[in-house]
């Protein structure tokens, strides 16, 4: 089993007492809630008669079923506005903090609780949504639960869990122009399978993850649960403590210094073992794009769809039901597949530096949405949408034809107005492809950065961002 790596670290700090079944109790320092999951585990507490004895460590947020057009209240949609009176009448209840759209904090649970530093390295982070892992760009370990779970993290802070193994991931080198992290965790996904991480933390190391961004980072951390992975982390450096300095969650005055000692202790060390090691090289990563069901099924965008024959036998039955579902051939190019609806947003890419590249990328093309096209673009948070507005990122989408929305989920998993119909096919920025994902029971999803998704949107098909990146550089 791995030793002195981070995972190991966090863990053995925060693991309470080993449990009879093997599991460990596991003491959880941040909750996320919000307003899907919650209701039921709420439910369950006052049936019995239990308490939440460390409101404090919860926070609460709606994002899910927040309509991103009109927010006035009640909602329209009646299970929607239920939800939210249910996490109103919850949180104030037992105490816990909720930020409501209006409140300027509002916004998708793993985006604001980062932008407020909230997280924090070294930290166990829970919260009843899968991509939870996006937390461990801060070298932390954060965990997706279910509702069961949510409800015993509420009554007792903490969760059983059995230890995973983990495997690290190299990136090493510079990434190409139009190549993004989206490429990267696409990239990594596909050589890895979508059941490949199952057991495992995926550690996401090299010169190439250290040269990225927080918010790059959180990127390739969210979709590491979609390759099976129970969580994904970043060892933290100087690019994580530059990014929670100052923030309204930080630490401050001299608890500053001591907790970044703390936060660099608490990195995997120089001779940590790990129990797999993969490594990729940057250069050959080019911008992907996904032409099936599972965000695994993913091709470079000057790369024809697979033949089933080269996928691993036991998959092939998937990748045939996705040539089926999404009306693909094998050795068709992915570049000039028609899309209908383009969309920019989610915790994978809904963030202030995604929505400036797809701004930049729309100006160096400078036509407007294809005439076919329903195209929009949804903050991550009323913080992401205020700074974007302050910046006039707004006008540059609404100039050339974009929709510009309030802060929600959106068209991620649909559980709001923002849904595809019929066959439509969408041209999307977020996590899952999964059938009917984006609330078609047979719509269709690409997954693509929120730049390939820009150009998309310009072109009515899937294009390669590379082309007009090389084109605008041309002309200055």
């Amino acid at each position: 089993m791995s030793q002195r790596t981070l995972f190991d670290k966090v863990w053995d700090l925060h693991a309470v007492r080993n449990l009879p079944s093997g599991q460990s109790q596991l003491f959880i320092g941040l909750h996320m809630i919000h307003e899907v999951t919650s209701p039921q585990a709420f439910a369950d507490l006052r049936h019995k008669r239990l308490s939440v004895p460390f409101p404090e460590r919860s926070v609460a947020t709606v994002d899910h079923i927040v309509p991103t057009e009109n927010q006035a209240r009640p909602y329209a949609d009646g299970l929607a506005e239920d939800m939210m009176v249910a996490i109103e009448r919850n949180c104030r209840d037992y105490g816990i903090r909720l930020f409501q759209p209006g409140s300027g904090k509002q916004g998708v649970v793993h985006i604001i609780a980062p932008e407020m530093g909230l997280t924090q390295p070294g930290m166990t982070v829970a919260c009843g949504d899968s991509h939870t892992a996006t937390h461990g760009a801060f070298g932390a370990i954060a965990f997706g639960i279910g509702t069961s779970q949510v409800r015993d993290v509420l009554a007792t802070q903490t969760l059983s869990m059995s230890r995973l193994k983990v495997r690290r991931i190299q990136v090493d080198g510079a990434l190409k122009t139009g190549v993004y992290a989206k490429d990267v965790i696409l990239h990594i996904l596909r050589t890895l399978t979508a059941k490949g991480g199952v057991g495992y933390a995926y550690e996401f190391n090299g010169s190439t993850i250290h040269a990225m961004s927080m918010e790059e980072r959180m990127t390739i951390c969210n979709m590491a649960i979609e390759g099976g992975a129970r969580c994904g982390y970043v060892n933290p450096d100087q690019v994580t403590f530059d990014y929670l300095k100052g923030r309204e969650c930080s630490p401050g005055g001299p608890a500053w210094d001591r907790a970044v000692a703390w936060w660099r202790s608490i990195g995997s060390d120089r001779d940590a073992v790990y129990d797999d090691h993969v490594q990729f090289a940057a250069e050959e990563i080019a911008p992907t794009v996904t032409w099936g069901i599972s965000p695994d099924h993913g091709v470079g965008v000057g790369e024809r769809i697979p033949q089933a024959e080269s996928f691993a036998r036991e998959e092939r039955q998937t990748v045939e039901e996705a040539y089926l579902y999404m009306d693909l051939k094998p050795g068709q190019p992915i570049a000039g597949v028609p899309i209908d609806v383009a969309f920019i947003g989610s915790c994978t890419n809904g963030r202030l530096s995604d929505l400036r590249e797809a701004a930049r990328v729309i100006r160096a093309h400078g036509g407007k949405v294809n005439a076919k096209v329903k195209a929009f673009i949804v903050p991550g948070s009323e913080a992401v949408k205020a700074a974007a507005e302050a910046e006039g990122l707004d006008r540059i989408f609404t100039d050339h034809g974009f929709e510009w929305r309030h802060a929600g989920c959106s068209m991620c998993l649909a559980m709001n107005p923002d849904k595809l119909t019929g066959r439509q096919i969408s041209a999307s920025s977020s996590n899952r492809n999964f059938k009917g994902r984006q609330g078609s029971p047979s719509g269709r999803t690409l997954l693509m950065s929120p730049a390939m998704v820009a150009i998309a949107a310009l072109e009515g098909k899937v294009s390669d961002v590379r082309t007009v990146l090389a084109r605008s550089q041309a002309r200055a």
